[in-house]
């Protein structure tokens, strides 16, 4: 549906996009992650046609966004992270002139409206001035106007902010249902958001991608080790456990700490080897009472965390 192939964008001196490559699928949502500055809105707009790289290009539907972008808008729609809204129109004016900017007009524009309207909670402010509007409905208006010429694909650029938990749920069922045959790329700082919706995700940082793949994929790529979790019951000395963990070949790090009436440990490997077996075998050899055995993979926050530090370690 989308390939990018060596994308760059040059600010002056400034690089916002080193040689981005990357493919999306049809229906598929993908979560644009990165840190503030790391070029994300740089590649939506981009992809949208609103800029046009320094070099490299990008294909939508086989349609290159150099060469032929009014095609490439025509089957996008976009919620820029700077509200595209006309303060002082009424929300059905505002639509119905995004509408026929589209080329939508009577009983096809009509159509499109009821079904934005619904789906994006706008009823009781139909007919209220945009200005009027809190953030949250300020932010479903913009929504309306990406979806209302039905487009092959929807990009946005921060599409939950400002809205409360329940338009939260509901901007993410609508975002499901989309991705039934639509496919959507959307960026966000909230990590939970990138878990609850996502197929994919694409980290960039610095401008570069630095991890492309599925969350389990994206976790490996993370994970400079392994990493699991012992928890055995507080009778058993946890020096003695500690000791005996570190003498397994492979092992590189235990911590632990008190957890009610055990003691959990937290173990890191070398990706070389699986030590499930090895500390599996201390376990039964030294009659620990232990309480659980499982692998610990990193969380979001934990991978975003990882993969988003400079050569020096410091958080970009």
């Amino acid at each position: 549906m989308i390939q990018a192939e060596n994308l760059s964008m040059l600010y002056g001196p400034v690089t916002a996009l080193d040689k981005a490559n990357f493919e999306i699928k049809k229906g598929e949502v993908i979560g644009l992650l990165g840190p503030n500055g790391a070029g994300k809105s740089t590649t939506l707009k981009i992809l949208t046609s609103y800029i046009y790289p320094t070099m490299g290009t990008a294909y939508v539907s086989g349609k290159d966004v150099r060469k032929d972008p009014v095609a490439v808008r025509k089957m996008i729609g976009y919620l820029p992270e700077q509200l595209p809204l006309y303060m002082d129109m009424e929300v059905c004016e505002y639509l119905r002139f995004v509408g026929n900017a589209r080329g939508l007009y009577g009983l096809n524009l009509q159509k499109r409206l009821d079904w934005v309207v619904e789906k994006c909670g706008l009823k009781m402010m139909y007919r209220k001035i945009i200005r009027e509007l809190s953030k949250g409905y300020k932010q479903r208006t913009a929504l309306a106007q990406a979806l209302l010429h039905d487009p092959e694909i929807i990009i946005l650029d921060e599409p939950t902010s400002g809205l409360d938990p329940h338009q939260i749920l509901e901007i993410r069922a609508l975002i499901n249902e989309l991705a039934q045959e639509k496919t959507v790329i959307f960026s966000t700082h909230i990590l939970q958001e990138i878990e609850a919706i996502t197929d994919h995700i694409i980290v960039i940082n610095r401008g570069k991608i630095v991890a492309n793949g599925t969350i389990p994929d994206i976790r490996k790529q993370a994970l400079a080790h392994q990493r699991l979790q012992l928890a055995v019951e507080k009778d058993t000395s946890s020096d003695d456990v500690k000791k005996a963990l570190e003498e397994i070949d492979h092992i590189e790090k235990v911590e632990h700490q008190d957890r009610n009436d055990e003691i959990v440990y937290t173990i890191e490997s070398s990706n070389e080897k699986n030590p499930l077996a090895d500390i599996s075998k201390l376990v039964r050899e030294k009659s620990w009472n232990f309480t659980e055995l499982k692998r610990h993979p990193l969380t979001l926050e934990e991978v975003f965390l990882a993969l988003t530090v400079n050569a020096k370690g410091e958080k970009a």
